[in-house]
């Protein structure tokens, strides 16, 4: 795997400074990380043990190996050599000022330098950075490269965890070289940059949110909904909705066949009715604090703040993986995210693995039966997985399927071995015992991270002429990697319980 001998200099290791340590260290890089905090090393830590359990379960082809982190002692240590620069620390415009001065002290011409800000635009944020055209005598200035650049000053604003939501709102002019340079960089590591064209406060979506935010407490404060109410109604109703379609795409299906234009025109008058109080903000008043801290405090005040991220973190992994599984929204980039670290393995990695793996899942709660233990079926489910990972990896993409050919699976069987419990991760080795020009039969072994054996499944595989709806030789470049790769596990022994059926051998 090509290495990425890239760093990254994250100043301010709080929750977001945390998650862009964790989003590039898992992605190979260097992390050097400065804050004065004394509990910043603690607090890090915690959040890439989260980052670990969890990011790693969206990637079908292998992570790089994790990068180096390293808690420097001064900014200026932290800075230096640094490829990107990330500033997460407090939202006060006079120590953003500051650390962007000491930043550009010691930072490269070339580095990126980043805010996670998430109300100051970058025109904020440049102010004071000095410009070389107001340099009276440039020539004089013993280190010319230190000499500010404000449009190396960039807003890169996440959304947390930075570990798994790969939207990042780029700000400081569509065609700022830097501006250009930091979306090539986040799509290496797997995340969504979305260019905005124009500077504005708060930029997009913590305007979106604000607006919703707004009504919310209008809602509790005049005692319509508990915090819960209004809760229940985004996470089990349009909230599922935008994490697919977003707001306009939505409001175009809403419309039938008609589309969007038909939308407008049907549900266009309702913007003039006093549906809302969007721009009437109610007073936060004590009493209007306490309602709300109270209402949350019962409706998740029983878990501690690390156990709700690890229930979040686990809820986003399985429903990012469902969309990854389809192609669709923030699952297309995951996909890409894949595919660009699969270009860069070497070709012949599928054929010579021996026995090949590439495919790991975590045991979900909605995984368990009333046994406590991994119910059947998801056995199936994992062993599938890895097939398709294997196929994929051996040339069956989306121009084979355009060509109209496809591999079917006709025949499989399972043995239950062991149990596999909650949280455990299990990995599947895939041997092919024999192939032909149409037909591979294949092994699979699922393995815990315990090291325990739990399941082996055999499958056939049928490779199949769409157009013409019957079996077919495979095409080029199965056909050879499949051959390459059934000639290397020749010389793994066959494994026991091939060939088994129910009760005999």
């Amino acid at each position: 795997m090509r290495d990425m001998a890239k760093t990254a200099a994250i100043i301010g290791g709080g929750v977001i400074g945390g998650g862009w340590a964790a989003r590039f260290l898992l992605n190979g890089w260097t992390v050097h990380v400065f804050d004065p905090d004394p509990d910043a090393e603690r607090k890090i830590t915690e959040v890439l043990d989260n980052a670990r359990a969890s990011l790693p379960l969206l990637a079908d082809v292998v992570l790089p190996d994790e990068g180096r982190l390293v808690f420097c002692d001064s900014l200026a240590q932290a800075v230096s050599g640094a490829h990107w620069i990330q500033e997460s620390v407090p939202e006060r415009l006079n120590i953003k000022h500051q650390v962007f001065a000491d930043i550009q002290d010691h930072a490269g011409e070339g580095s990126v330098i980043a805010s996670s800000t998430s109300g100051f635009t970058p025109t904020q944020l440049r102010e004071g950075a000095t410009r070389p055209e107001q340099i009276a005598r440039p020539e004089q200035i013993a280190r010319p490269e230190q000499i500010a650049r404000p449009e190396q000053i960039i807003v890169a604003h996440p959304y947390n965890p930075v570990y798994l939501l790969p939207v990042v709102e780029l700000v400081g002019g569509a065609d700022n070289s830097y501006i250009l340079k930091a979306r090539d960089m986040l799509n290496e590591i797997g995340m969504k940059p979305v260019v905005i064209a124009g500077e504005i406060d708060a930029h997009i979506g913590d305007r979106l949110l604000e607006a919703v935010w707004r009504e919310a407490l209008w809602l509790v404060k005049d005692g319509i909904a508990t915090t819960k109410d209004i809760d229940d109604i985004i996470t089990h109703g349009f909230g599922l909705r935008w994490a697919q379609m977003g707001l306009f795409e939505t409001y175009r299906v809403a419309g039938g066949e008609a589309g969007m234009r038909h939308f407008i025109a049907q549900f266009g008058p309702a913007l003039a009715w006093p549906w809302t109080k969007l721009m009437d903000v109610p007073e936060l008043t004590d009493e209007l604090v306490d309602t709300i801290a109270s209402q949350s405090d019962a409706q998740s005040g029983h878990l501690t703040i690390r156990e709700l991220e690890r229930v979040r973190d686990r809820n986003l992994v399985g429903f990012l993986k469902v969309l990854k599984d389809h192609h669709w929204a923030a699952g297309s980039v995951l996909s890409f995210w894949d595919e660009a670290r699969r270009e860069q393995l070497p070709p012949s990695l599928p054929e010579e693995q021996v026995p090949y793996s590439q495919h790991k899942a975590e045991v979900l709660p909605s995984w368990i039966d009333y046994n406590g233990h991994m119910t059947e079926f998801r056995y199936l489910q994992v062993m599938s997985e890895a097939s398709d990972v294997l196929l994929a990896d051996l040339g069956l993409d989306q121009g084979y399927l355009e060509d109209g050919y496809s591999v079917y699976t006709v025949e499989t069987h399972i043995r239950h071995l062991a149990e596999a419990k909650l949280g455990e991760v299990i990995s599947v080795s895939t041997q092919i015992i024999s192939a032909d020009q149409k037909r591979v039969r294949l092994w699979h072994s699922c393995v815990t991270d315990k090291g325990v054996e739990v399941a082996t499944g055999e499958q056939t595989w049928l490779h199949v002429d769409m157009k013409a709806g019957r079996t077919a030789p495979f095409q080029s470049p199965m056909a050879h990697r499949i051959e390459r790769m059934t000639k290397a596990h020749a010389e793994l022994p066959i494994p026991d319980g091939a060939g088994r059926s129910i009760g005999s051998k």
